[in-house]
């Protein structure tokens, strides 16, 4: 409607009572997320002695570590990867939205394995599947999801999560955000167009309301001991003595 009110003047008044309608409240649940221990059980998951194995690993560390959607994961071409220097991902967000992110030393160093074996194929992606063809977001999916039993013998509790590239992405933004204290770099980290879309990680976050409840003085708890009264001892007795009473009959 706010795209029609421009182009159509004469549904103007139409168009003002459907945008006047107030939207509907939805239940707001906290983010999937997986903790330390369960991401890198993940990322240990895939065995680098082979060729599917080094391509798997460099995927999954590349994308927790720069919190890439799904689709800017088999997205990337290898132009946009440059590991001269201090090594940086160019990746192509929604809303044709650029944003070049530096990589750690780790995920840097699973990339240039993945590339050695990689081999000189005509696709220009980044990530081919095992028919040298580039990725698509099933087929990393379906590779997330074969690692995710592999990585539960070591972590008992990833049964229990849902694990999906998103989740991944969200576990990401909570690293960075726990590490920082700065939604802005989270946002600038995610490719977020608005800061409202960065908010939701605040509630799911513990440490910021930690350091709010260590910030605040509490009130004093009142010391005291508890006294117990003469009837309430004469009570008790009564009573004891009525069970004893009792069993004897």
């Amino acid at each position: 409607m706010h795209f029609i009110e421009h182009r159509v003047p004469s549904a103007l008044e139409q168009i003002r009572r459907i945008l006047a309608i107030p939207t509907k409240k939805a239940d707001t649940r906290l983010v999937r997320h997986l903790t330390t221990a369960e991401i890198q059980a993940l990322l240990d998951a895939p065995e680098p002695g082979h060729w599917a194995g080094t391509r798997d690993r460099a995927m999954l560390h590349l994308c927790f570590a720069a919190g890439l959607r799904v689709s800017e994961l088999v997205g990337l071409r290898l132009e946009d990867l440059s590991l001269h220097g201090d090594a940086s991902i160019l990746v192509h967000g929604k809303g044709r939205r650029e944003r070049c992110l530096p990589l750690w030393r780790q995920t840097t160093a699973a990339l240039r394995a993945w590339l050695a074996v990689r081999g000189t194929l005509a696709v220009p992606e980044l990530f081919v599947s095992s028919r040298r063809e580039p990725m698509t977001r099933s087929g990393f999916e379906y590779v997330l999801e074969k690692y995710v039993p592999v990585a539960s013998k070591r972590c008992p509790s990833l049964p229990t999560k849902r694990v999906s590239p998103h989740v991944l992405r969200h576990s990401c933004a909570l690293t960075i955000l726990e590490a920082t204290k700065d939604l802005r770099k989270v946002s600038l980290w995610l490719g977020h167009a608005n800061m409202q879309t960065t908010e939701i990680y605040t509630r799911a976050d513990p440490s910021i309301k930690r350091e709010a409840l260590d910030a605040v003085t509490p009130p004093k708890l009142k010391s005291g001991r508890f006294r117990a009264s003469d009837k309430l001892i004469a009570s008790l007795t009564t009573s004891s003595f009525m069970r004893r009473q009792r069993g004897s009959d």
